[in-house]
């Protein structure tokens, strides 16, 4: 894959958003045509990023961790975008991290020379993947994680057929009871960290969890939560140094999902024999949203005491194609163009056909339902009946990750909306 194609790619009609009578350009080429979002430029729906409240993001979250002593590998499966894994690399990332062994080449192409998969990788053809980008790559690191016998023993098959490949490096799972995956008790985590030791397909370098499908948005039950996981992430980790079973010369210990990173990050850093590298994962953070995201970030700025902190930086804006009956407005955008896994989307701002000013919505407008390619926005009150075809109405989203799996690329955009810049995604 040449990675040109993956940073720079050729963009054209084929792609929703993209303008239909423009001819085809590079990506980099967007942000010199001058185009509007509120004059029309782009076909509707589309996806839009704020180029102010991203580095805003970037720089709170980065500033964070290096306050907490730890470092970032930001989860690059929310957005797959080689062009936000650079500017999380550029704001100070030790890393990315990924899901799969596919996700790698993007993060790789971005320049990131420390990967972890969050994930248990077993099959031959991705363990030889793995082989391969190592020695394309000088001084890639790539870690995975293990959390069964059955696992390790699937890797050490294909490692005995495959006598030239080095050593896999790979961090041991913490889980949960009911949750995902992870070893599920201390003796097991244990058993499985001497099993690893005495392999020569895999080299120990680390303890992982992942706190974030517990997560609440209160205080008092989220902190008990997080800090008895860590408790058992960190007891392995003592067990497993004393023991030497961590062959590494730094041991990685790692966690952290979007909603209470504060929570697990000055745990990342026990004291053991060997020098700890605290390593955060949080992706959503980059673009933030209006729904999940936001609500959880308020009771991390109370827990931390700021006030200011992470911001929507994602917005989908849609037009009015109909005003069938009153009370009721179809927009043109649907499941198709935006996320309704955790709730439906929220209604911003709206702006008048022809006009620029925006103007806030309306609290009592709500979207009701989304089809495919049609949006219900409904109302109570009479503000709502001046609404007409042709109008614009910005929405917000609830959980990035899905609205950035529905997009081949997103423009930045000012705070005028002109497009000043562009991604692309790889999912």
């Amino acid at each position: 894959m040449i990675f040109q194609n993956l940073l720079d790619p050729v963009l054209d009609a084929s792609a929703k958003a993209f303008p239909h009578n423009s001819a085809p350009m590079r990506r980099s080429q967007i942000g010199g045509q001058g185009w509007n979002i509120l004059r029309g430029d782009l076909p509707f729906p589309v996806a839009v990023i704020r180029q102010a409240p991203l580095a805003a993001n970037l720089q709170w979250m980065q500033n964070f961790a290096r306050g907490q002593g730890v470092e970032m590998a930001p989860h690059g499966k929310t957005t797959m975008s080689p062009q936000l894994f650079q500017r999380q690399l550029q704001a100070g990332a030790w890393g990315m991290t990924v899901a799969t062994v596919t996700q790698l080449q993007a993060a790789i192409s971005a320049g990131a020379r420390s990967c972890l998969i969050a994930n248990q990788v077993f099959a031959p053809n991705d363990l030889a993947q793995i082989d391969v980008l190592k020695q394309k790559h000088a001084g890639l690191r790539i870690l995975f994680l293990v959390d069964s016998l059955a696992q390790l023993e699937l890797i050490e098959l294909w490692w005995l057929s495959n006598p030239g490949a080095a050593a896999l490096e790979v961090l041991l799972e913490i889980g949960i009871n009911q949750g995902r995956t992870g070893c599920r008790d201390h003796p097991g985590a244990m058993l499985l960290a001497q099993r690893i030791k005495a392999s020569q397909a895999v080299t120990l370098c680390g303890i992982e969890c992942y706190e974030g499908l517990a997560a609440t948005g209160n205080s008092d039950a989220d902190r008990v939560y997080a800090d008895g996981l860590m408790a058992r992430l960190v007891a392995v980790a003592v067990d497993c140094d004393a023991q030497g079973l961590f062959e590494s010369a730094e041991v990685l210990v790692t966690a952290g999902g979007s909603a209470i990173f504060d929570l697990v990050a000055a745990q990342l850093t026990p004291e053991l024999s060997k020098p700890v590298r605290g390593v955060l994962r949080s992706g959503c953070y980059v673009t933030h949203d209006q729904g999940t995201y936001k609500r959880m970030m308020g009771a991390v700025a109370s827990r931390l005491g700021c006030s200011d902190g992470l911001q929507a930086a994602l917005e989908v804006w849609a037009a009015v194609q109909s005003r069938p009956e009153n009370g009721l407005a179809i927009l043109t955008v649907g499941k198709r163009d935006i996320s309704y896994d955790q709730e439906m989307p929220s209604v911003l701002r709206f702006c008048q056909r022809g006009q620029s000013v925006l103007q806030d919505a309306p609290v009592d407008w709500q979207v009701s339902g989304l089809n495919d390619q049609h949006a219900y926005l409904r109302w109570t009150g009479a503000a709502g009946e001046a609404l007409q075809v042709g109008d614009l109405i910005c929405l917000g989203i609830s959980h990035p990750c899905t609205t950035f799996d529905k997009w081949r690329w997103m423009p930045l955009v000012d705070e005028a909306y002109t497009v000043v810049d562009a991604i692309v995604t790889c999912f």
